[in-house]
């Protein structure tokens, strides 16, 4: 059963709002379905519809499923899986494919990111060398066994390569307007890591541990003054953005896990954190509106803390500071 015009029309509006404003669709079509720029034209207009065949390559090569497409109303979701270790995808590839929809949502006209932030956002881990550096050794000693990690003492030094790449990843997020939920328990899991690398002897130099505590209470000053700011930027650049840019929430108890929401130009995209940082990714629209409607639920169980709220962010922020002092003082005991 060949598609349908209307259906074909939406195809196409998808993988436009998925392709950088310098890329020729027409010209993509054409060289994937190895047919002249006319008939490329005439598929794009609807004039002639794309056979099975043409659908099947047009879908698996913008990894759009076909039950999304057709907005078929039912419990079956499809989604695409990015998981460390599989098939020798490795955290560079990750990372560059990060890269890839980060531009793509910074390229729409009208864009959006909701995070719901179980843990710290994994953009932010690239604000500073010494927490690229711990995370990526922890992904490797943690997640990929057959990462040549195994007996690798840790260093506050990040892979260069690494490092640019999340740096580009964070440079496209703080210009996209977004709505970020937290917790107390955010910070959390990042200090757990670092007390378990340290009970385990990782570090290979102990005032490591110290400095990395001092990095990350040099980071949430950096969120704070974003979201006092209520707009972000790069740590080290000048204060400069568009004003109610970034919104952030305090909630009390319910982030329970790490979900991201993205909305570019009417199409939704949802990002299913698991196994830590693996993602499952899909644009079920039926499935995507249960996520916001669940993240607007959030938003309005929480408390705004970006803007003019300077009472409730001091205390929210105060109370993360003291978690990291907590941690200082227990490694000190344990020394």
């Amino acid at each position: 059963m060949e598609p349908q015009p209307a259906i074909q029309d939406i195809l196409f509006q998808t993988i436009r709002s998925k392709l950088a404003p310098n890329i020729s669709f027409v010209h993509e079509l054409s060289e994937l379905l190895g047919i002249s720029y006319d008939s490329a034209y005439r598929r794009i207009r609807g004039e002639k519809e794309l056979t099975l065949e043409e659908l099947k390559t047009v879908c698996l090569h913008y990894k759009i499923s076909v039950d999304a497409l057709m907005n078929i109303r039912n419990n079956h979701v499809i989604f695409n899986s990015m998981a460390i270790g599989e098939d020798g995808f490795s955290i560079e590839n990750w990372l560059q494919s990060l890269v890839s929809a980060i531009k793509m949502i910074h390229a729409a006209k009208e864009r959006e990111i909701i995070y719901a932030a179980k843990d710290i956002p994994v953009f932010y881990f690239f604000e500073f060398p010494e927490i690229a550096a711990f995370k990526i050794y922890f992904w490797n000693k943690t997640l990929i066994p057959a990462s040549g990690y195994e007996n690798k003492m840790l260093t506050l030094d990040a892979p260069e390569g690494l490092y640019e790449t999340g740096r580009q990843l964070l440079s496209h997020y703080v210009k996209i307007p977004t709505i970020e939920i937290w917790s107390e328990e955010t910070i959390s899991s990042i200090l757990r890591q670092i007390e378990y690398c340290f009970v385990s002897c990782f570090f290979s130099r102990i005032d490591d541990v110290f400095r990395l505590c001092d990095v990350l209470e040099t980071w949430l000053n950096h969120v704070q003054s974003q979201a006092e700011l209520g707009f972000q930027y790069m740590h080290g650049n000048p204060a400069e953005g568009i004003e109610n840019n970034f919104k952030l929430y305090q909630n009390e108890v319910l982030v329970t896990d790490n979900t991201i929401l993205v909305k570019t130009d009417g199409q939704k995209t949802s990002y299913n954190t698991y196994n830590v940082i693996n993602q499952l990714i899909t644009t079920n629209p039926v499935f995507c509106n249960q996520v916001e409607n669940s993240l607007r639920n959030l938003m309005k169980n929480s408390t705004m803390i970006s803007g003019t709220s300077a009472k409730e962010r001091n205390r929210f922020f105060n109370t993360l500071h003291e978690k990291v002092k907590a941690l200082r003082s227990r490694i000190e005991r344990m020394r």
